[in-house]
């Protein structure tokens, strides 16, 4: 049988879990790739990841009860991902925990929730034969809790269903013809949301994924220009380090895609990595044309992305000006987005607000926290972001910060994202953080702390980059003091974390 008609036997439909979509997967695909790990013993197929899965199900499934919270406190990687599926699959509930969180963080996510089981490695669980049962998992019901990176306080249980995590998956492997070479380089945290979701969408769509444990950017570029990879997923950060790695100097002519998402993506960054991949190579004719650049709006909330921002090939002025740098993009089906003011009313086009989002991805709330949960959700099932935002000319939606990041200073609002985009704007500048401090005058002043490039001179100081900004933005934008540093400390999604920050500001 052909593998399209194979497909059309599968019956993929909305009725799918995180238990039983591999196996539905492995009986499309068979032997051919799945994923392969940097360093690892090489690929492996979606039949052997099928049958791993059910082996470390049976494991489990003899060790919990139908609805228990199984926490996988491993080593980052393909495993972890696959480990959330055999949980799903035996019928509990996955936790997976990043690497990067401390163990009194994983303690608390443990006790947080009330797990029956801790795994640190598969190492840990027999080799059970593979079992057929039925877990009686419908998909909406719980699949995994997501904890969130704790910036602002401890990790918070983000309760997400099989139906919002798999989201639209099931039907790209309808779609999926093998027409082409095609393999996805990520160095992304299975425990955060994004990395989570790119493994499960490059697995629903047919696409090999080439994963690291953790992000090396020359590595990366190794991988990408060896193999040639026609897609690579990051965060910003990622992607300016890849600069900074000699990107420009690589052969990426084989990146059809460019993905990022967690982060605002900076326009003239995206355009850069568009112009170093190509949209297709042509026998005797060579590279064509630049890559797309797809950019996500999503968070653990929303189990992944709800709104999607495509750089096409070409520039297109009109499409520039209908979706510019800051704008999220459209919505993906099934989601709505609208933006609130303060007093809960539909904002007016142009005024900046809380956006608010609506659709199959909305988490069902927070693990054992009511409070939480209804500060997050209306009544009617509206997800308050904490995302500031306006709606611009055509029905677009433009990017303003987080709500946390307005800085409130002698009765103006002073948006964080925009004092970073000016000061990163500098040719010195690689990255940028800017936050309040309080002041008896004016309530709050704007500092920034700031990451230089590997190049930058010894003339690029604070006063230079003051002036900079001074030219740039209005006097109460501009930061009261500016502190120059060689990292900037990060959650395990890449996302800075401020709060350490304010150390660096004694006076």
């Amino acid at each position: 049988m052909s593998r399209p008609l194979a497909r059309l036997r599968v019956g993929f439909g909305r009725n799918h879990t995180l238990g039983s979509i591999l196996a539905s997967l492995a009986s499309i695909h068979g032997t051919t790739t799945m994923y392969e790990e940097h360093g690892g013993n090489g690929p492996v197929s979606y039949r052997s990841a099928a049958d791993q899965v059910e082996r470390w199900a049976a494991a489990i499934h003899a060790r919990i009860a139908p609805g228990d919270r199984v926490v996988l406190a491993t080593t980052n990687g393909y495993a972890q991902f696959l480990l959330s599926l055999a949980v799903c699959r035996a019928g509990g509930i996955a936790v997976p925990v990043n690497p990067h969180m401390s163990e009194h963080e994983v303690d608390h996510v443990i006790a947080d929730a009330a797990a029956a089981l801790v795994l640190r490695s598969a190492s840990e669980l027999p080799d059970a034969p593979p079992q057929r049962w039925t877990a009686g998992a419908s998909p909406g019901d719980v699949a995994a809790l997501f904890y969130t990176s704790g910036t602002t306080g401890k990790p918070k249980g983000v309760e997400l269903t099989h139906r919002g995590l798999l989201g639209s998956g099931p039907r790209s492997a309808l779609v999926n013809l093998p027409l082409r070479h095609d393999e996805a380089v990520l160095a992304l945290p299975v425990a955060h949301i994004m990395g989570f979701v790119a493994l499960l969408g490059c697995a629903c769509a047919g696409v090999p994924a080439y994963s690291f444990e953790r992000f090396s950017p020359t590595a990366v570029l190794d991988a990408i220009e060896r193999r040639r990879a026609s897609m690579f997923v990051g965060v910003p950060a990622m992607y300016r380090l890849l600069i900074e790695a000699g990107a420009e100097r690589r052969d990426l002519t084989c990146v059809r895609v460019w993905a990022s998402g967690a982060d605002v993506m900076p326009d003239d960054l995206a355009r850069r990595f568009q112009q170093m991949g190509a949209i297709a190579t042509l026998p005797g004719v060579g590279p064509v044309g630049d890559a797309l650049f797809v950019e996500g709006y999503g968070m653990a909330e929303l189990a992944g992305a709800v709104a999607v921002r495509v750089a096409p090939p070409v520039r297109i002025p009109l499409l520039e000006r209908l979706l510019p740098g800051d704008a999220l993009g459209q919505a993906l089906p099934g989601y709505r987005l609208k933006i609130v003011d303060e007093d809960g009313n539909t904002a007016r086009p142009g005024a900046t607000g809380e956006l608010w989002v609506k659709g199959p991805g909305v988490t069902v709330g927070y693990w054992g926290n009511e409070a939480a949960s209804a500060d997050a959700l209306t009544g009617d099932g509206w997800l308050r972001t904490g995302d500031l935002a306006a709606k611009g000319p055509f029905g677009t939606i433009r990017f303003a910060g987080r709500a946390k990041d307005v800085i409130k200073h002698g009765g103006y609002s002073v948006y964080a994202l925009e004092v970073e985009a000016a000061l990163v704007a500098h040719p010195a500048v690689a990255e940028a953080a800017v936050l309040g401090l309080p002041d008896e005058m004016k309530g709050e002043v704007p500092v920034a702390v700031v990451r230089l490039v590997a190049d930058a001179g010894p003339e690029v100081d604070p006063a230079v980059l003051m002036v900079w900004a001074a030219e740039r933005l209005a006097d109460y934008k501009c930061p009261r003091q500016i502190v120059i540093v060689d990292d900037l400390p990060r959650t395990g999604s890449a996302k800075v974390r401020k709060a350490e920050l304010r150390a660096l500001f004694v006076d």
